[in-house]
């Protein structure tokens, strides 16, 4: 049995999603469907996470096993023919057949990604909100340091999730200013639905509103949706990497 792992980048604006639901587009079943057009097989293409409606990605990572060894490079190029421009396979190796792109993963990182002005270039790719120009970086910085470590962020999470483990480790949370666009990195271990738009949401109107930076400890504490704030458009959101 060979086991092949593929690295994936998506404009995510036309799909529901990364997984496969019925009767609506999502780009795990894009690239199922070339797979198994090339190949001739039925594939089952596990990927490193889910990523919602709407979300981009320039670093998703999947794997899938089949019996016949592939030509990587061949196969490679004739899967990126048959998908949609919106999608690209950017990788295509072979791995050791125990390798499982969501079971290995140790580290996956997010971008959210803010404009100040109209542009036809990212208008599906950011959120142009204007008054994040308006907030110091530093204090978004210093308010971030507060969710890094390890805790369970319920309050950040949609509700009538049927996830069970509601903790995660936070590594990484920053704010970077370059020219016109704002960019928020943040670095865990494994994260919930919905949980980085919201994270996003909750620090700028803690910011906006003048609130003490401790406000999201107590919101962290809480374990309670109710008491955090707005989940911001996918339209922002990237899943930038996956570390192994």
């Amino acid at each position: 049995m060979k086991n092949y792992k593929l690295k994936i980048e998506y404009n995510g604006t036309d799909y529901s999603g990364w997984q496969i639901q019925p009767n609506v587009p999502t780009v795990q079943a894009e690239i199922k469907r070339a797979l198994k057009q090339i190949t001739g097989s039925e594939i089952n293409l596990i990927g490193s996470g889910r990523t919602d409606s709407g979300v981009h990605a320039l670093g998703q990572v999947a794997n899938f096993q089949i019996k016949n060894e592939l030509n990587v490079r061949k196969v490679k190029h004739s899967v990126n023919s048959l998908l949609p421009s919106d999608i690209s396979i950017s990788e295509f190796t072979e791995v050791d057949v125990d390798f499982h792109s969501r079971f290995d993963a140790k580290l996956r990182s997010y971008l959210y990604l803010f404009t100040n002005n109209k542009s036809p270039f990212y208008n599906e790719l950011s959120y142009q909100y204007s008054p994040i120009f308006n907030l110091e970086i530093e204090s978004l910085n210093e308010m971030s340091s507060n969710i890094l470590g390890e805790y369970d962020f319920t309050s950040f999470s949609k509700k009538n999730t049927d996830t069970e483990n509601m903790v995660c480790n936070i590594s990484l949370a920053r704010w970077r200013r370059v020219k016109n666009q704002i960019i928020f990195r943040i670095d865990g271990n494994r994260f919930l639905h919905g949980m980085v738009r919201t994270i996003v949401g909750t620090i700028l109107e803690i910011a906006e509103k003048n609130k003490s930076i401790d406000e999201i400890n107590k919101i962290v504490t809480a374990k309670n949706r109710d008491v955090a704030g707005r989940s911001l458009p996918a339209k922002g959101l990237f899943l930038l990497d996956v570390k192994y």
